[in-house]
């Protein structure tokens, strides 16, 4: 058993291709980013309450008009059967037995409908070239009962992957993009020197969305919209002006632009722009419930988790980490002297004084 969420990483490079293993664990470039949101999680301190009479910590959350259970989420992430044959189905029902929102990528290997039957639900949207393929997508995850839209702003293109492309990443022809119409794609045709899922998502994503097709797209969608992407707070400030529900600050894990911001240094100036006026939550480098408190303490809403789930699904252990990442922001709650989230988001939060290694 696992005793911390780092623990799966080195289990599942045991049992996952060398290939796979990089496109989970890799960012664009020189991953800068991906190891900046790490470093910047880490120089974060609290300072914790005493006397205050909390035995069990409540970490409920209500967001976007639903109650959970923990102030967190499963974060979009694509073709997850490539790390475990039952991918999303697994991870969903982990997920609804934790009692938190499990989200659906546009790129899941499994069609959203089984997804969203096995788990209360997100979906996440990425912005395609043919409109009509976006309003086909949104309508499908309302029909399954999907409780809010996610769009994805911050992929004009993909990142330059460099693990990817030396790897001439491509998908095996078992693992397809379920929800999309041309289930076999350029994502399976591998080319020398390139990653063939930059190949397809260059092919059918639109890279120049702007806020006119936000404007559309809340039209569009009856239920509530987050934004998924936001780093800059006039952006933040925006989404909310143009009837957003939320937002969230991401740089997509260090996957897009190398040298930006890290999630949690951009989260309290987006805080700030939108005060109450939306959700905020936060994205990338979440690795602990430590990290929970933290962002919480900082401001978010909730976080949303990636990689660390992923991990622990390729060794087939999504059960134990959502439950192990609930009991360890238990316990940093209760020893930070935290009733409930509105206590964490009272705590004192600064910077460590001495040097953080990564």
């Amino acid at each position: 058993m696992a005793e911390s969420l780092a623990d799966y990483e080195p289990l599942a490079r045991e049992v996952l291709p060398p290939a796979v293993y990089d496109f989970v664990a890799g960012g664009s470039g020189s991953e800068q980013t991906l190891r900046c949101n790490r470093a910047a999680f880490d120089a974060i301190t609290v300072t914790p309450r005493v006397l205050t009479g909390t035995a069990k910590p409540n970490p409920s959350w209500t967001v976007l008009g639903s109650r959970w259970e923990l102030p967190f989420a499963v974060a979009p992430m694509a073709y997850q059967k490539l790390v475990h044959p039952e991918g999303e189905l697994l991870l969903g029902a982990a997920a609804g037995k934790a009692g938190i929102p499990y989200t659906i990528s546009t790129l899941s290997s499994v069609p959203l409908e089984k997804i969203a039957a096995a788990a209360p639900s997100w979906f996440q949207l990425y912005w395609l070239r043919d409109r009509r393929v976006v309003t086909s997508l949104v309508e499908r995850a309302v029909s399954a009962g999907c409780s809010a839209v996610m769009v994805t702003v911050d992929v004009p293109v993909m990142g330059r992957r460099l693990r990817d492309v030396r790897n001439e990443f491509a998908l095996p022809p078992d693992v397809a993009p379920e929800n999309l119409v041309d289930k076999v794609t350029e994502a399976h045709e591998s080319v020398p020197g390139l990653s063939a899922l930059a190949a397809h998502t260059a092919s059918a994503f639109e890279p120049a969305v702007s806020w006119h097709d936000l404007e559309w797209l809340r039209e569009l969608c009856p239920i509530p919209l987050v934004v998924k992407g936001i780093l800059d707070p006039r952006d933040a400030r925006r989404v909310v002006e143009f009837g957003g529900d939320g937002v969230v600050v991401s740089n997509h894990g260090g996957r897009q632009l190398d040298g930006a911001v890290a999630s949690i240094d951009a989260l309290g100036p987006v805080v700030d722009a939108v005060g109450k006026d939306c959700a905020v939550l936060l994205d990338s480098g979440v690795r602990s419930g430590l990290d929970v408190l933290k962002a919480v303490a900082l401001g978010a809403s909730g976080v949303l988790v990636g990689r660390p789930l992923l991990w622990a699904l390729a060794v087939g252990a999504a059960d134990e980490a959502l439950a192990l990442l609930g009991r360890e922001l238990r316990d940093a709650m209760l020893l930070a002297g935290c009733a409930d989230l509105g206590a964490v988001r009272e705590l004192g939060v600064g910077r460590a004084s001495w040097p953080i290694s990564s």
